[in-house]
């Protein structure tokens, strides 16, 4: 699901949902690496780009917000 166009789609809120969720899948994934039990170690990294993709479209938003509002107020 979390191809940059998918996230692309979401709105700043539905990021932050999907980037905690991950986040959470991460911490299980850690504790079963932890405990031996972790049968898919590519699984730890992806989650880690996934984080990181989601925190880039998060900026991009933000950047985005702030130039509408600069270009408001010069109007």
């Amino acid at each position: 699901m979390n191809a940059a166009t998918d996230l692309r789609k979401m709105n700043k809120e539905e990021l932050i949902k999907e980037k905690n969720s991950i986040l959470g899948e991460q911490f299980n994934l850690n504790m079963q690496k932890g405990t031996g039990q972790l049968s898919k170690p590519h699984l730890i990294k992806k989650a880690r780009k996934d984080v990181a993709r989601i925190n880039m479209m998060i900026s991009e938003l933000e950047r985005s917000e702030e130039r509408r509002v600069g270009k408001e107020s010069r109007s």
